[in-house]
């Protein structure tokens, strides 16, 4: 079972964005926390994930997401997730993660978002 796991990292500031493509699924879930984490770890405080070419997310999606922000959070960081797909936000919607996470229409936004912190 081959899944290439697409992760972009990029700096603007002091925000580090991680930009994913694909499912986020138990496959890419964890590669994608592994790689929050060694910035989290870093001290890195201020993360933005762009989720714009996320077409899928599952529970193990949502719990990397959840374990994230906590990390952050421990920090007295700021976690975004950005650009959401109707299908993902939906899904967030559903299971109450709009009222958890802290979710922008686009990365622009979120930029905003953090240098009004």
């Amino acid at each position: 079972m081959s899944s290439v796991i697409n992760i972009i990292e990029e700096q603007k500031g002091d925000v580090i964005i991680l930009r994913v493509k694909g499912k986020l699924d138990s496959v890419i879930s964890p590669s994608l926390e592994k790689k929050a984490f060694e910035f989290i770890h870093a001290g890195q405080n201020k993360l933005l994930l762009d989720l714009g070419e996320v077409s899928y997310i599952n529970s193990a999606g949502l719990r990397m997401l959840l374990s994230v922000k906590k990390q952050v959070r421990a920090l007295s960081g700021k976690f975004i997730v950005c650009a959401l797909s109707r299908e993902v936000l939906e899904i967030l919607k559903i299971c109450g993660f709009d009222h958890v996470l802290e979710i922008s229409k686009s990365e622009e936004d979120a930029l905003a978002s953090f240098k009004a912190q």
